[in-house]
Formats: structure tokens, sequence, C-alpha cells
């Protein structure tokens, strides 16, 4: 994989989505690219422990809390990721372990730490189309991140960037 994302921005202008600067860096790695897994969550994380367990053939999760302030991914979940083969998670909501969280190559983008979590039972729903402040992420479509951004390509142009 050799596009950056200001490379894809330059080049397909409207056709991407770009996630905002309040989306910061709490990860091992600075650059991912990969399909894109959705997953809605309501404070509970017991949904994306599943989908973590699962083999994840370099992709990468988006995960929609709607920002509400409990930390859904710490320590553990990043090393699950890892072990299984995710390439990144973004969060629409925040993490917690970050003395740890980099020191895991797994990419890991959220709106910032909270040390609790939260101990309710809700259901999650995979395969949900999310929307992350006006920008559309669908399972399938795909992940580009590094030090600039974080770019959402629509799963039917993919192919022509990435070939």
């Amino acid at each position: 994989m050799h596009s950056f994302t200001a490379d894809i921005c330059d080049k397909y202008q409207d056709k991407v989505g770009v996630l905002g600067p309040e989306y910061k860096n709490f990860g091992g790695t600075n650059t991912v690219y990969g399909e894109i897994v959705t997953i809605k969550l309501k404070r509970d994380n017991q949904g994306l422990i599943s989908l973590l367990k699962q083999e994840g053939k370099d992709r990468v999760v988006a995960v929609d809390v709607e920002g509400e302030y409990f930390a859904v991914v710490g320590e553990n979940l990043v090393k699950l990721a890892f072990r299984n083969g995710w390439r990144g998670i973004v969060i629409n909501g925040y993490v917690r372990d970050t003395h740890i969280t980099p020191l895991v190559p797994v990419g890991l983008w959220a709106l910032g730490s909270c040390p609790r979590k939260s101990f309710e039972k809700n259901n999650s729903f995979i395969g949900t189309e999310l929307n992350f402040n006006g920008v559309k992420i669908k399972s399938g479509d795909y992940l580009l991140a590094d030090l600039d951004g974080i770019v959402i390509i629509p799963k039917k142009i993919a192919p022509e960037i990435f070939g």
C-alpha cells in the first residue's frame, strides 16, 4: 500500500470522507489500511469483544458509542485485536489504559481517554451504517490512516485507488 491520506484526498476530493481532528491515535502504529467492519454499541463492549475474537483478516473495526464518556477499548481489547489479526480500531467514543495501548502494534483512534467502563449489558449491532460527525461509514468501506488523518474510502472506489 503506497498511497497516503493527502494523496487520496487530492485525487478523490469529494468521493472520500475525512474524520475530524477530534480523533486521536492511542495505538502502537500510525499508518493503517484495511476493510472496515462496523459495530454500534450502547456503552457495553461485549459485542466488540465477540467481534475481536474472530479472525481479523487485516480489517479495521469502526465502533460507534455516540461519544458517550465510557471507555469501550483498553489494553486487553487492543491485545486481543492484535492476536487475532485486526489492523485497527476507530471509535466514536473513548479508550483507557493509554499507558499500554501505544505498545501494541494496532491503530487505535478515539475521541479521548476515560478511566471508567460501563457494566451495563446492552445489545450491539454489527454491519450497521455509522455516521461519525457527518462521515458515513459502512461495513465493506476502507479506512486509510496516517499521521495526517483518517480517510474513509467507499467500497465502490477502493479498487480504483488500490488496484
